[in-house]
């Protein structure tokens, strides 16, 4: 299967040191360039940018799915099913209070992923998923 694009996303975070802490430190994430207002990460091999604002526009909306409340706006990552629990793991373990606690959907259905929801310390909502198949990323 060919390699999925990268993306380029920017969040906004009311403080730097808090940002650095949860990306770098509990998620494991390498840091690039950086300033005093921001700083990027590798992201899994995309590109995550985290910016200080001075006026954070707040947690956002959420939208019903499985019987969660699903946070929106939110961004995420697909990551294979071993990765997946490496990371649930490694929130768990940081401290990080589970949005939506890592579950399994669709279990022996097309489309079968593990999912999770947490918040960066900002505020910012973070879906991590995993696909038993990646050829069902985009399957309907």
């Amino acid at each position: 299967m060919p390699e999925l694009p990268r993306f380029h996303l920017a969040v906004p975070v009311d403080d730097l040191a808090a940002a650095e802490a949860f990306y770098g430190g509990v998620l494991g994430c390498p840091s690039g360039r950086r300033s005093d207002r921001w700083i990027d990460w590798d992201l899994h091999g995309h590109q995550l940018v985290t910016h200080v604002v001075d006026r954070h526009p707040g947690a956002g909306d959420t939208n019903p799915v499985d019987g969660h409340e699903v946070p929106v706006p939110h961004f995420g990552l697909l990551l294979d099913v071993e990765a997946f629990h490496v990371a649930a793991g490694r929130l768990r373990d940081g401290g990080v209070p589970f949005v939506i606690e890592p579950y399994l959907r669709f279990a022996g259905e097309p489309g079968e992923q593990w999912t999770l929801f947490v918040r960066d310390p900002a505020g910012n909502a973070i879906e991590l998923k995993a696909f038993a198949d990646d050829a069902d990323v985009f399957r309907v």
